[in-house]
């Protein structure tokens, strides 16, 4: 799926290693957050890093494991890379300016430039994919369901503070990136994968497995919340779960009924050229020198 492969997976693993480092740290020590996250948001910054561990860890399997003839490794890479983005992005974006805030702005740029480096280096011609209608349909109705929902939930949220001019202190960066990078994500392969477009049909499940890593970190938060003396909020966890659930589900549905096909002309280097190939064999037979007529040996006299 990806013609420059290698290059995607060292980008995968510089990252899933800094992701780990930087989870790592705040799971051993999260009063790393004491000043710089507000006291209410330590427990969802906790359950963030666990799911960055956890992600962090599948990416350097993935940047083991990913071969050219493997595009599900790919697309689940994609995904793992997606949720690093997201998650370091609210980091990068709401100044969590501790002693990892470097590392926290180099993971989300790896993980963004791994993300364009991918799409750069997506072959056009190999591999085609196809998936059944009936599943095709549901999938892309399960992802345009996210903008119908956070598009109007968001921009109620948003217009208040535009009317008054106030400027709120945290979890902006939620607007930012939702508006702006993932729910058009939905609304673009959803689209595209209802019209079984080839694009749509290889990268919705990567969508998936970041809205899942995403919305289980918060149902993650509220189950964690009794190590930081709060107590867990049944009106969040359940809505948690049960669209993380739905992420899972349609992912899994979705990668399980993938039907990835290598084209002949797909190889470990890219396309290679079958026809040309062909040319040089005949090439040298059609260099043979003609053989010329016999001579008769009678003298002319």
């Amino acid at each position: 799926m990806l013609t420059h492969l290698f290059l995607s997976r060292l980008l995968w693993a510089v990252a899933g290693l800094l992701a780990l480092a930087a989870a790592g740290t705040g799971i051993w020590r999260p009063e790393i957050y004491d000043r710089v996250v507000s006291s209410e948001l330590v427990p969802g910054a906790y359950s963030q890093d666990l799911l960055s561990v956890a992600a962090g860890t599948g990416l350097l399997y993935l940047a083991w494991a990913a071969r050219p003839d493997r595009p599900k490794h790919q697309i689940v890479a994609l995904g793992l890379l997606g949720y690093l983005f997201y998650a370091y992005g609210i980091y990068v974006i709401e100044r969590t300016y501790n002693g990892l805030y470097l590392v926290y702005m180099a993971v989300f740029t790896l993980s963004f430039w791994a993300m364009v480096t991918a799409g750069a280096t997506m072959g056009r011609d190999a591999p085609s994919a196809s998936l059944p209608r009936g599943l095709g349909i549901v999938s892309a109705a399960g992802a345009i369901l996210q903008p119908l929902i956070f598009y109007p939930l968001w921009i109620g949220m948003l217009l208040p503070l535009m009317r008054s001019g106030e400027q709120i202190d945290s979890l902006y960066s939620i607007f930012i990136l939702d508006l702006c990078f993932i729910m058009p994500g939905f609304l673009v392969l959803s689209l595209l994968t209802y019209r079984n477009h080839r694009a749509g049909l290889l990268l919705l499940p990567a969508l998936y497995v970041l809205g899942f890593t995403l919305i289980f970190s918060l149902a993650v938060g509220e189950l964690v919340k009794p190590l930081f003396s709060a107590e867990p909020s049944m009106s969040a966890l359940l809505p948690a779960l049960g669209l993380s659930g739905l992420f899972l589900v349609l992912g899994i549905l979705h990668l399980a009924k993938l039907q990835v096909t290598q084209t002949p002309a797909a190889g470990p280097g890219g396309p290679q050229p079958f026809r040309q190939q062909s040319t040089r064999q005949e090439f040298p037979q059609s260099r043979q020198p003609t053989p010329s007529p016999p001579q008769s040996k009678e003298k002319t006299p």
